[in-house]
């Protein structure tokens, strides 16, 4: 598994129990569950996709359904993981001024 051995996990472990606190840990579990969940939905979608797109002819259908499936992807991320929704509320206000400023 990637080259990690059982000390090398239990240290990871203990640092996000660091970090995080043993209050937020099921909370981020959750949110990281749910994000894989619909990451495999996504999948399953996305080669649902690819497989109708050849059996027409649309090449270029086949590319604006997956742009938007990867928005939709970023959405369920953005909304299931805490801390990336405040940082995406940050950075859509940075661009706002950035906006005004320029």
């Amino acid at each position: 598994m990637f080259g990690l051995g059982l000390p090398e996990l239990i240290i990871i472990a203990l640092l996000i129990l660091l970090f995080f606190g043993a209050k937020r840990l099921p909370g981020i579990g959750a949110g990281l569950g749910k994000t894989v969940k619909e990451v495999r939905n996504i999948k399953k979608e996305l080669s649902g996709v690819k497989e109708s797109a050849e059996k027409t002819e649309g090449a270029e259908t086949s590319a604006s359904e997956k742009k938007s499936l990867e928005g939709k992807l970023a959405d369920k991320v953005i909304d299931q993981i805490p801390g990336i929704r405040q940082a995406k509320k940050i950075k859509d206000k940075a661009d706002k001024i950035k906006k005004i400023v320029s």
